[in-house]
């Protein structure tokens, strides 16, 4: 029997982490809109009844409080990006019982404690990733890669990559963290946090044009630091394999970043209702091994992806390819 090791308070498991609560299922934004709880559920069903399932640990994120007990003040870290009126107004919409952040974006009366739970887990994550050099995945929603300062957007509350990004650089004095946003919507709100940040790239392919119609090639950040890849419609692997191995790669090795965080979304899937790429959960395996042959430092956190099955089997496929490293 192997002996996990305590680092930094840490337990150090052999099996892969992910960090995951029922809570975030209280996010309730309705039976039709496309996210919701089911995806997380569904996630989990399938993950539990793989055969990767042995090999798995589950971890509940930190508790909010506890997170404040602690030394980490959860909303401090909120504020690294959001504003505190946003903060403030949100948090007033849920105590209010929720209502629309924007057209699409829905709070509900636990949104705003589940949302902080969220970021919570994300910077779990980053922890534990640092602590042990190995992988990790964050299942967690309200996703966050289109929330913007003063305001959610796109299904997204709080912008969780860029905040745990942002806290890694400036909390853990990390010198170097990259994002890299496989989601097929581009991360307007990632992109607008980490601008003007010489110490976050921030790299993303995602279908053009199309929501948020932000991402175009000269969009390069204040220091060079974002890479924008857009996708026409109905590109597949063969379009998207030489876009990763001779632009993506290539920029994140030259950046060698000490932390790499993958905005995790699944929705160019070509099953998913809401795109138009065509994508296989396979492919996002190969995504992940390339990247994993730049760091095994890797922080996986979910963004989109709206069609439970092909959706379950990416992140089930992920998991697969980190554990054969």
């Amino acid at each position: 029997m192997v002996t996990p090791k305590l680092i930094n308070n840490y337990q150090i498991n052999p099996k892969f982490p992910v960090i995951y609560s029922d809570f975030f299922l209280e996010h309730d934004t309705g039976t039709y809109h496309p996210e919701k709880a089911g995806r997380l559920t569904e996630i989990v069903e399938a993950l539990k009844d793989s055969a990767i399932a042995s090999q798995l640990i589950w971890q509940e994120p930190t508790d909010i409080h506890t997170q404040k007990q602690s030394g980490l003040d959860i909303l401090q870290e909120v504020k690294r990006f959001h504003s505190s009126e946003y903060i403030s107004a949100l948090e007033a919409l849920t105590d209010r019982g929720g209502g629309y952040i924007d057209g699409d974006t829905i709070a509900s009366p636990k949104t705003y404690d589940v949302a902080l739970l969220a970021v919570s887990a994300w910077l779990d994550g980053v922890d534990i990733v640092l602590n042990s050099g190995r992988p990790a995945f964050v299942l967690a929603r309200p996703p966050g890669h289109h929330a913007r300062a003063h305001s959610g957007m796109g299904f997204c509350i709080f912008g969780n990559a860029a905040i745990a990004a942002i806290s890694a650089c400036d909390r853990l004095n990390l010198d170097r963290v990259a994002i890299l946003d496989w989601d097929v919507h581009h991360g307007n709100g990632t992109q607008e946090a980490v601008w003007d940040r010489a110490d976050i790239a921030y790299v993303s392919t995602h279908q053009a044009p199309f929501y948020p119609m932000t991402g175009r090639k000269d969009e390069t950040g204040a220091y060079n630091n974002i890479l924008n890849i857009p996708m026409r419609s109905g590109s597949t692997m063969a379009e998207y394999l030489p876009v990763f191995e001779n632009q993506i790669m290539p920029f994140l090795k030259k950046f060698n970043p000490d932390l790499l965080i993958i905005s995790a979304g699944f929705d160019a899937n070509a099953d998913d209702p809401l795109a138009s790429i065509l994508l296989t959960p396979e492919d996002f395996g190969t995504f992940t091994k390339l990247c994993l042959e730049l760091t095994p430092k890797i922080l996986f956190g979910l963004e989109g992806g709206y069609d439970f099955d092909s959706l379950s089997r990416s992140v089930v496929t992920v998991i697969e390819q980190c554990l054969q490293k």
